[in-house]
C-alpha cells in the first residue's frame, strides 16, 4: 500500500488528510493522473510531490510502503 498525504487546501479538496492506494508501484506522473481521474484533487501542475520526504519528479517511482506528500505552493509576504 502507498500512503498519500494532503496538506493545506488540498486536504479540503480531498476531504481527508490522507488516502491509501493498493498499488505495488506507480510513477508520480501516473499518480497525478489517478488523483485527477478519481476527482480526489485537481490542478496538480503547481503541486510539489515528495516521496518519503524527498522531492520527486514525474518519472520517479513510488513503491509499496512509501509515503507521498502533496505540497501546495507557499505564498506570503
Amino acid at each position: 500500500m502507498i500512503t498519500v498525504l494532503f496538506f493545506a487546501h488540498l486536504q479540503d479538496m480531498a476531504g481527508t488528510d490522507r488516502i491509501t492506494l493498493n498499488e505495488d508501484q506507480i510513477t508520480i506522473s501516473s499518480l497525478k493522473q489517478k488523483l485527477a481521474n478519481d476527482n480526489v484533487v485537481k490542478n496538480l501542475d503547481q503541486i510539489m510531490f515528495a516521496i518519503n520526504e524527498e522531492y520527486a519528479v514525474d518519472d520517479d517511482i513510488v513503491k509499496a510502503g512509501d509515503t507521498v506528500a502533496l505540497i501546495p505552493p507557499v505564498s506570503g509576504g
